[in-house]
């Protein structure tokens, strides 16, 4: 089968989707299928200003990449929007590929050129619901009123779900969003999987990357590290972490928050660590690569995760295979991958209560030894090699659902 996946965040930019995106295009190809990844275009220079030491060299992976060149998005320094005048390039681009299957990614310029080109040749559409934007969009255009950023995130989900032939929600929760929006399509839930990167571990690499965290920041030699990892914009509810910190540290003073990751949210996030004072023990470590990433989960003594809009939780997940408990805030997609106290702790968007459970694990070893051995089973359900059949499935589904709707559509 030939595959094209649109999408709007692709590497260099790192989220969940970008790297769900790039675990299923890698299995999919180990399965025999052809991918194409149709993405935006990044300047050498953009990379080294925004991004830290993420580049892939695309020759190198074993799918196609097709980037559309982007232009500068006034709402985030980290994102760009397809050029519209490169469609025609993207169009001849799949011309070449032939796509049996088109999967949109994402709701944004890259995702519509998918959507047109499919509608134009009647190739089946997949689309997966990754982000739920009547929430996000407002944090991008704060200066807008509210309810018109609710409504306008509502049309824009609206536009890909109506054209799609099958819709992937990677949460219950999403389903019953879909299920609010009126849309009576058939719908799949398949979480975002993780590859099995344990492998990738040696001593040696975990020494050598601890060397270099305390190197750079030697005031957390010997603390207790609270780890998040994400992007750092205002919808992740950092703050929230900040008062757990301060919480913690009333008695438990040897204990620091380490933030990996950036975003556009950051300057602020760190006035008001000075405002509380807590600079020497609070972190902003940037962007990390995959291999820094993975060696942080073992470095770290519990993963920390505040955010209430997360609709996959892919850093969860990440965080519980490398066997480092989580306390996080139960909803949307937490709620589907931890199901309760699985690998750690689900609490309520409650400061006394989070710190709670932080302060459990951090001083009862019985208590985190059966929660790192549960965290780490718990996520090998999450494998991307067990999710891959569901995927191909649903291209399946598609496809003969396209063939039904021509059938009728030719009989007329």
């Amino acid at each position: 089968m030939n595959i094209a996946m649109f999408t709007d965040a692709y590497y260099p930019r790192i989220n969940g989707v970008s790297t769900s995106v790039h675990y299923y295009a890698s299995e999919l190809v180990k399965l025999g299928h052809k991918v194409c990844i149709v993405c935006l275009d990044y300047s050498k220079k953009e990379n080294d200003e925004i991004f830290r030491d993420e580049e892939l060299n695309d020759k190198e992976l074993n799918y196609e990449v097709f980037r559309i060149p982007s232009a500068y998005l006034f709402a985030s320094k980290e994102d760009r929007a397809a050029r519209p005048d490169k469609f025609p390039a993207m169009k001849n681009a799949m011309k070449k590929f032939s796509p049996d299957v088109i999967h949109i990614n994402s709701e944004w310029m890259v995702a519509y050129f998918g959507v047109i080109y499919a509608v134009h040749k009647k190739v089946p559409v997949i689309y997966t619901f990754h982000t739920l934007w009547e929430d996000y969009l407002q944090n991008y255009i704060p200066f807008l009123p509210k309810p018109w950023m609710k409504k306008a995130g509502k049309s824009l989900q609206k536009y890909y779900l109506k054209h799609a032939d099958t819709i992937i929600a990677p949460t219950k929760e999403i389903v019953s969003i879909i299920k609010k929006y009126k849309i009576k399509k058939p719908i799949d839930i398949i979480p975002t999987g993780i590859s099995d990167f344990r492998k990738h571990y040696t001593e040696e690499n975990i020494a050598e990357t601890s060397e270099h965290l305390y190197n750079q920041f030697p005031q957390l030699k010997g603390k207790d590290i609270l780890l998040f990892v994400g992007r750092i914009v205002k919808e992740k509810n950092l703050t929230f972490l900040l008062d757990v910190l301060e919480t913690i540290r009333k008695t438990n003073p040897n204990t620091a928050l380490l933030l990996i990751g950036g975003g556009p949210y950051e300057e602020q996030l760190k006035k008001t660590v000075s405002k509380k004072k807590c600079d020497d023990s609070v972190i902003f470590y940037g962007y990390a690569n995959f291999d820094e990433t993975i060696c942080f989960y073992k470095i770290a003594k519990v993963f920390v995760f505040p955010s209430k809009t997360e609709t996959q939780g892919l850093v969860t997940t990440e965080a519980m295979l490398a066997g480092l408990p989580v306390v996080a805030i139960g909803s949307l997609g937490t709620i589907d991958i931890m199901q309760g106290n699985n690998g750690g702790f689900m609490v309520k968007d409650d400061v006394a209560e989070f710190s709670q459970k932080v302060k459990l694990l951090l001083e009862n070893e019985a208590v985190y030894k059966t929660k790192s051995e549960e965290a780490v089973k718990w996520a090998l359900r999450m494998e991307i090699s067990t999710l891959t059949s569901k995927l191909l499935s649903c291209y399946e589904k598609a496809i003969q659902i396209k063939e039904l709707k021509q059938q009728k559509k030719n009989s007329k």
